[in-house]
């Protein structure tokens, strides 16, 4: 399992904000330029779509939808996807698109990122490309590349008054995005949004329905019977009731983290509430050093590590056999709205109401202080804050009782 953050994530953030601005204003005045020889957008049919959505597994989840009515629109074999090498875990996963239509960029240097990044868009722009829908709020370098591969209708977000980060005036339709509006269905938008008169934006009188689920994650047998196999060795035996809590001592943007601590002590409290259940804690490998001390404090036979010891997709078929996860809000809390398992996700930096996983088997807490979310599209995820104290509203009282409220409803239905 891996997940980054650090240097490379802030590296990527000060390029977007430094590099990716002139480079949006240079790419604007081309277009503009181009449009006086050249007319307005082409009315062409769209028979082949190009989702970019570079970074964030968790919110290619809530994308499923939007990827949904696309192939439906153009069929499976015309939809295609761009996308950070580590971040198509996902897209497999959900299996909307062809394995062979997803465009991969390497990120581990920078000029690892801008070479793969040039041979990537040689073979994009090659495809010829009807419709290409930016899935990035308000990325000045998802916009670049939406322009510069060559789709004559592209759908983004825009800014028309100092809504958001200056992202040029790349695109042929111009989305507002709404901050009222469900994650899910603002994708949704983008694309139906193909259907409407480019001139006509911001305007946009379409009301996006509600996704329905996500498609259901089917592993194979000798996948499941893989990750029993490990349960085994970290001495869970095969008919175990599991909780598994998900630490997340490192995170793409630290402020979300709930204190490790508490999931030691959310995990004693279970174990002992509940005498046959097990408690797996999870994690990366970078992680398993901090989540190993975690579980060993605990000090209870049935309470196993399994950080460091799974791959993302060993980690959704473990989320598929248990019971309850705990976790911040991240992409495991997305992962798992792919399996059976419900979810108690914690909220800080930012909002359940725009960013929680639809369906019943998602149970958000969120404090709802004054100062949260203070993550957010329109300040392209950056913060002042220094001290998360939305996190530390969340206290281990009410995350133990809502885990025990959800596994006695789920032991209960069982037995009927």
């Amino acid at each position: 399992m891996k997940k980054r953050f650090s240097s490379e994530a802030r590296t990527l953030q000060w390029l977007d904000r430094r590099v990716g601005a002139p480079v949006c204003l240079l790419l604007t005045l081309v277009r503009r330029v181009g449009a006086v020889f050249g007319g307005g957008p082409p009315a062409v049919p769209v028979g082949s779509i190009l989702f970019i959505k570079l970074a964030e597994q968790g919110s290619t989840v809530l994308a499923h939808d939007a990827v949904r009515r696309a192939v439906e629109r153009v069929g499976r074999a015309n939809v295609h996807f761009l996308v950070f090498e580590e971040n198509r875990f996902i897209i497999d996963l959900i299996g909307l698109v062809p394995p062979e239509n997803v465009f991969t960029v390497r990120t581990g240097s920078a000029w690892a990122m801008a070479s793969s990044g040039a041979r990537v868009l040689g073979r994009v722009r090659r495809r010829r490309f009807d419709a290409c829908i930016d899935m990035e709020f308000f990325a000045r370098f998802s916009a670049a590349i939406a322009y510069l591969t060559g789709a004559r209708k592209r759908v983004g977000f825009h800014v028309f008054f100092g809504e958001g980060p200056y992202r040029g005036d790349l695109m042929t339709h111009r989305v507002l995005y709404n901050a009222h509006l469900h994650t899910s269905r603002t994708f949704t938008s983008l694309v139906l949004a193909l259907d409407c008169e480019p001139a006509a934006f911001p305007t946009f009188g379409v009301v996006p329905p509600e996704a329905p689920p996500p498609p259901a994650f089917v592993p194979g047998d000798g996948e499941k019977a893989a990750v029993g196999r490990m349960l085994a060795q970290a001495g869970v035996p095969p008919s175990a009731r599991i909780v598994v809590l998900n630490a997340n001592a490192g995170d793409l943007l630290p402020l979300r983290r709930w204190d490790p601590g508490n999931y030691g002590a959310l995990a004693s409290r279970l174990v002992a509430a509940f005498p046959e259940m097990w408690v797996a804690f999870s994690g990366s490998p970078e992680e398993a050093p901090a989540v190993e001390g975690i579980a060993r404090a605990v000090g209870s036979a049935r309470v196993a590590c399994l950080a460091g010891r799974t791959t993302l997709r060993e980690l959704v078929i473990l989320f598929g056999l248990a019971e309850v996860l705990v976790t911040n809000d991240s992409g495991p809390a997305h992962f798992a709205a792919l399996t059976g398992v419900d979810v108690v996700s914690l909220f800080g930096p930012e909002t359940p109401l725009l960013f929680a996983a639809p369906g019943p088997r998602s149970h958000p807490l969120w404090a709802g202080i004054a100062c949260s979310p203070c993550v957010n599209a329109f300040n392209n995820r950056q913060t002042a804050c220094r001290d998360n104290v939305c996190m530390k509203g969340i206290t281990v009282d009410q995350v133990f009782e809502a885990v025990s409220r959800i596994y006695r409803e789920r032991t209960a239905a069982a037995v009927r």
